[in-house]
């Protein structure tokens, strides 16, 4: 109902739409009501109003792009609640009213510009050159375009933003078959953006960057890659990091690994034709992945034992499962203000709503069991949803309440975690894990839990970033020496002094712990990146590199601000954190604020080196 009023009011300028009795109620659930709170009589006249104009094949929107006001206004009663307005240039780029304003390139580059990785980031920033009129090539390491999605096959993998929010802005629409669509369709979706957009043929496959090397006299990058038919080396003025953070399996070191008798594998590296049926199966881990992968599989196993470390906090999320609705999905295919406006409403949901909640009050008695009063809250009703699941079960819900604040890890999603550990195939082991032998897993209490096969789900090595590429930059010092000790920093998370003509896309500080789409993030650096390249190419030769007081200002203000937030809490371990403790993975603003401070480089932050002046 709140979709189709702004469907009503952008068709017709009529005011009344904006206006009592046609008001929304304000929904706070992640899957809001259909109904937006409206009596069945106002709802009814809303459907046949809509059902008027997109009968009539001629009806066009009497307005196709809201002014800031305006958006703010619309936006603001779509949802119920106040929309500040510092986020109507954003969204009025990610509805696609506007697009991103990007003036092409004067000159093309000798070369083309190099991308490494052609996942989520890859596409996004392979968009984003080509509207510009520069020429790339990416280089991928695997046989298809995907990235994650192509690696991670484990059954029960998918999304856990709603994908009319993980989708990307410039796309042609996609049928998804749930709002948390399941791998093979994203891997789908993926598959077709990089068909349309004609990105395959720009792409080099089966091809691995093994180096990277500045060349301070030529202004060039020589970067080394490797394919069944040996080592190349390219040149580029320009080399883009896309593969993000979570591109390396994280194996943990148990004593014995090598005596497994069964099969052993990452949950990254699910071996296909696969069957379990039978088989003793154990879980090393309790993560997103496992959360994903354990309830898909505990009914074809003979037993599942799941490895756990630390308990999570899991938030339910009613209709998980529940398939788009047949009209729902027509209009989403067929009328774009429709789709533009459910964008929104979901990206609303998943976006920057729950930060302020993950702020620390100092005032606040209870620190050690969560952050603030809203903090406090989350605990209750998280806690009250694994006592309520597992009633009955004393046993289990000791292993399973956390003891640190909600949100201070990964939040999770439950896709029926707590029934499939009420299945009497399962066991979850909160025991250490003392080693590995040939016939599954001992713990420190002498246990030996036998297996035929163990999976490691264990994350990835997410401080390593683009440091994984053999990337040396001026002076002859290499990006990992730049990101020693598992601590990476970039400016906005894209660039890094010493690395000129280089950017990062998903790098140091640009994850997202609070809410909100990495699409997103990928879209706002490939703008960013754009950008400053359209500036290189009009001087041919010319060097960019980020001034090193401005990089070091800024990650002191990325980590002040995290100090302020719950990722920082005393003991609280988490991925996001390094050994120091440092957060080096999710970013502490808005996703508004990262939109505005990657809208446009301001040349100030550079040290732009003309050819001319060489």
């Amino acid at each position: 109902m709140r979709v189709l009023l702004m469907l009503l009011f952008q068709y017709t300028g009529d005011e009344k739409w904006l206006a009592a009795p046609y008001l929304p109620r304000r929904d706070v659930n992640l899957i809001a009501a259909e109904d937006a709170g409206l009596p069945e009589a106002i709802q009814a006249e809303i459907r046949a109003a809509a059902e008027n104009i997109l009968s009539d094949g001629e009806a066009r929107p009497t307005m196709s792009n809201p002014d800031d006001a305006l958006l703010v206004r619309m936006m603001s009663t779509c949802l119920g609640e106040a929309v500040p307005p510092e986020y109507a240039p954003m969204m009025r780029e990610q509805m696609g009213f506007a697009r991103a304003a990007v003036k092409p390139a004067a000159t093309d580059f000798e070369n083309p510009v190099i991308i490494v990785g052609a996942g989520v980031s890859g596409i996004a920033m392979a968009h984003a050159l080509s509207k510009a009129g520069i020429p790339y090539l990416i280089i991928e390491k695997n046989d298809s375009s995907g990235g994650v999605w192509l690696e991670n096959k484990y059954p029960g993998c998918s999304v856990d933003t709603p994908n009319h929010a993980y989708s990307f802005s410039f796309a042609e629409p996609f049928a998804w078959s749930r709002n948390f669509s399941p791998r093979e369709d994203i891997y789908a979706y993926l598959g077709k953006t990089v068909e349309t957009l004609g990105i395959k043929k720009h792409t080099r496959f089966n091809t691995r960057v093994i180096a990277a090397r500045w060349d301070e006299a030529a202004r060039l990058w020589h970067v080394e890659v490797e394919d069944g038919r040996g080592v190349e080396t390219l040149q580029t003025r320009a080399l883009i990091s896309a593969i993000g953070q979570l591109n390396i399996p994280a194996m943990p070191n148990i004593k014995g690994q090598e005596t497994f008798k069964g099969r052993a594998f990452h949950s990254a590296r699910w071996p296909q034709g696969l069957d379990l049926a039978g088989k003793s199966v154990a879980i090393i881990g309790t993560g997103a992945s496992a959360m994903q992968l354990a309830p898909s599989i505990a009914d074809k196993v003979s037993s599942l034992t799941i490895f756990q470390r630390s308990p999570q906090w899991v938030r339910p999320i009613p209709r998980f499962h529940e398939p788009i609705a047949p009209g729902i999905q027509w209009l989403l295919t067929h009328v774009p203000i429709y789709a533009s406006w459910h964008r929104f409403a979901m990206f609303w949901r998943y976006g920057d709503g729950l930060l302020p909640t993950l702020r620390k009050d100092p005032d606040w008695p209870h620190a050690a069991r969560s952050l603030n009063r809203t903090n406090e809250r989350h605990r209750v009703q998280m806690a009250a949803h694994i006592e309520e699941s597992l009633a009955g079960r004393p046993d289990l819900i000791e292993k399973c309440m956390p003891d640190y604040p909600p949100f201070g890890k990964r939040i999770l999603l439950d896709n029926g975690w707590f029934d499939m550990l009420l299945k009497p195939n399962v066991e979850l082991v909160t025991s250490h894990i003392a080693a590995i032998t040939a016939e599954g897993v001992k713990t420190s209490d002498g246990q030996l839990f036998d297996a035929d096969v163990i999976v490691y789900s264990t994350g990835f090595k997410v401080t390593e970033m683009a440091a994984s590429l053999g990337i040396t930059g001026r002076n002859g010092q290499s990006l990992a020496e730049a990101w020693a000790e598992n601590n990476p920093k970039a400016y906005l998370g894209i660039t890094a002094p010493g690395f000129p003509n280089f950017f990062s896309l998903q790098g140091p500080n640009t994850g997202l712990g609070h809410g909100g789409s990495a699409i997103f993030q990928s879209e706002c650096q490939a703008k960013y990146i754009t950008k400053c390249l359209v500036e290189l190419i009009a001087e041919p030769g010319a060097v960019m590199d980020v001034r090193r007081d401005v990089h070091d200002a800024y990650v002191a203000s990325v980590d002040a601000e995290h100090e302020t937030l719950i990722w920082t809490h005393p003991g609280m371990t988490t991925y996001y954190r390094n050994a120091a403790g440092r957060v080096v993975s999710v970013m502490p603003w808005r996703l508004v604020d990262y939109w505005h401070m990657t809208n446009a480089p301001d040349p100030a932050d550079f040290e732009i080196e003309s050819a001319k002046a060489v």
